[in-house]
């Protein structure tokens, strides 16, 4: 089970974690599996299921197989989060978003259904509230860890609530500046961990949107961990964001981009997602193991093999006075280095040799 690292750590261990033996072990869920690095990889299911709670549990399987770390709906309630004539977005409009809230919402029982075969599979089960009977909701479920979704920044009522549960939260930034960012953040402050994720709401955001450079200056103003919530179609922007420092990825996730709602034509499909996994998986690992530049030992052999010695390149003869004419440098690298030709020059060799040997050290006086 993998876990963001959060603000508020204590000794070396992020915030959500405590020590139950020798190992960091996870307290954000209610089982014991050993933390095996402190990131994150996000399945954003959103309302991809289309109101089908079928195809929501076996996406949640699908995600497990693909290497998520934890899966994210949405929890609308269309009463209390919308007007009936609201806009839709342009990325979706063939249908009222209030008549699609209301067709796409699971009960309460469905949540818990849901939670509970998510933690089956050994992820993290998250849903973004979208009012604050939605979280109210969640929280009578027992979720362990609350995403605020972007749009929802500026609904200070909301975050106060959310707050109030003392739960780890994910705060999404897509469409906020930083006095609305600081407003919300202010509210959660001191009472509840949190990691701040840089994102751009824009289906699909171009690579001139990311905002890559965003991820640093959340880490400096806020000092908590920062993530990335990605709109962007492909590898590039989630990659680069976990090589900056990134510890939570979140990524839209489908069964197929065909599907009808709206969020699949912006979402990953399986066998992509599969490579995001494995491919934000070794960066984490790189970060974790710094490399000593000095520490070669693992390429000895490879030095041995590519690395030039010094060869004589005429026959030469004892007595003589080494110059630079009188040298080569060739493989394998298990002579003299090629770099210390230099103090031989002016040496005279005791021992005579032929073409395209190796000179040793013990030929001069």
């Amino acid at each position: 089970m993998i876990v963001p690292a959060i603000k508020g750590d204590s000794g070396g261990i992020p915030a959500g974690f405590e020590i139950i033996g020798a190992e960091p072990v996870l307290r954000l869920v209610q089982f014991t599996s050993t933390i095996q690095k402190f990131s994150m990889i996000i399945a954003e299911i959103g309302s991809v299921h289309d109101g089908s709670f079928g195809n929501a549990c076996k996406i949640v399987e699908l995600a497990s197989e693909c290497g998520a770390d934890a899966v994210k709906f949405q929890t609308h309630i269309a009463m209390a989060e919308t007007l009936p004539n609201a806009p839709a977005p342009n990325f979706f409009k063939s249908e009222p978003r209030f008549e699609y809230f209301t067709r796409t919402s699971f009960s309460l029982n469905q949540w818990r259904e849901l939670k509970d075969l998510s933690e089956t599979l050994g992820l993290v089960f998250l849903s973004s509230p979208f009012s604050i009977e939605a979280a109210e909701i969640l929280e009578s479920i027992n979720l362990t860890c609350y995403k605020i979704p972007s749009g929802e920044i500026t609904n200070i009522p909301l975050i106060e609530t959310i707050a109030s549960f003392g739960k780890p939260v994910l705060l999404s930034s897509g469409m906020s500046n930083w006095e609305e960012l600081d407003s919300a953040i202010s509210i959660l402050e001191g009472k509840c961990e949190f990691t701040v994720m840089q994102c751009s709401s824009i289906y699909p955001c171009p690579p001139e949107n990311i905002g890559l450079n965003v991820l640093q200056e959340i880490r400096a103003r806020y000092g908590c961990s920062v993530g990335f919530s990605d709109h962007s179609n492909g590898l590039a922007a989630p990659i680069a964001a976990a090589a900056l420092g990134a510890t939570v990825i979140e990524k839209h996730f489908t069964f197929s981009r065909f599907m009808y709602g709206s969020d699949a034509t912006h979402s990953m499909e399986p066998d992509e997602f599969r490579i995001l996994t494995s491919a934000l998986n070794d960066v984490w690992k790189m970060l974790s193991c710094p490399v000593d530049k000095n520490d070669i030992f693992h390429y000895l052999e490879m030095k041995d093999i590519f690395q030039k010695s010094i060869v004589s390149s005429m026959p030469l003869q004892a007595g003589m006075l080494i110059q630079r004419h009188h040298l080569a440098f060739k493989k394998p690298g298990t002579g003299i280095p090629a770099s210390k030709y230099r103090e031989l020059l002016g040496k005279r060799i005791l021992t005579s040799c032929a073409a395209n040997e190796l000179i040793r050290r013990e030929w001069f006086e």
